[in-house]
């Protein structure tokens, strides 16, 4: 029931006040989205954590300026692998066998198969595939977030190609997918504060097949 009410709790935050999150709530935060599932464990993307405030200020004209971005505390960047590689899959599968400390005949088979489908697909069909994962960890972070009650603002509305520039993501191999300002609510001028929090009825959202 916790869980819910703090999932009652929260909304797509519309003004910040500007107030820091406790290192320990964001640690807490960024481990959700590191334990979320991802496609076959190979966690196709990283989050960049930006607390500078230049940087923030950079960002926000190319995410409609939006004044969460500068507002926030903190600015969670999920940026998606820019394609699948050889280096990166066998990466993580040697990780997985260094961390279980022995290898596995039937994963082994499985990284071969990887190897065998995915780096030979076009590029973008795999950066689609990667940022699809990248709303996994982004849903669990803003669970968290809630839990720890620091609000939050759900971001697609942005330029990538002018986030990445900002970053210097593509030279890293990243392209961004989705923005994630976090911080405290300005209630005194949020205009979404205190109106009620409107989702389907549970008769209307959910089908059960018996």
């Amino acid at each position: 029931m916790e869980l819910l009410e703090k999932l009652n709790w929260r909304f797509a935050t519309k003004a910040m006040n500007g107030k820091k999150i406790p290192q320990e709530k964001i640690d807490i935060i960024l481990e959700a989205a590191r334990l979320a599932p991802t496609s076959s464990g190979l966690q196709p993307y990283e989050i960049l954590v930006i607390t500078n405030q230049e940087v923030k200020e950079k960002i926000k004209p190319h995410a409609w300026n939006q004044s969460q971005i500068t507002d926030c505390s903190h600015l969670l960047v999920f940026a998606a692998w820019d394609n699948y590689t050889e280096e990166r899959i066998n990466n993580m599968f040697d990780l997985t066998n260094e961390i279980r400390g022995f290898k596995n005949e039937g994963w082994e088979n499985y990284r071969q198969q990887l190897l065998q489908v995915y780096p030979p697909r076009p590029a973008e069909e795999n950066f689609t595939h990667a940022a699809k994962q990248a709303y996994i960890g982004f849903g669990a972070a803003i669970i968290a977030a809630a839990f720890e009650e620091v609000d939050s603002t759900p971001m697609e509305g942005f330029s990538p190609d002018a986030v990445d520039e900002v970053l210097n993501l593509r030279e890293k191999g990243l392209r961004s997918v989705l923005l994630l300002p976090l911080g405290y609510r300005d209630s005194e001028n949020d205009w979404l504060v205190n109106l009620t929090k409107v989702r389907k009825t549970k008769e209307d959202f959910i089908t059960e097949i018996k």
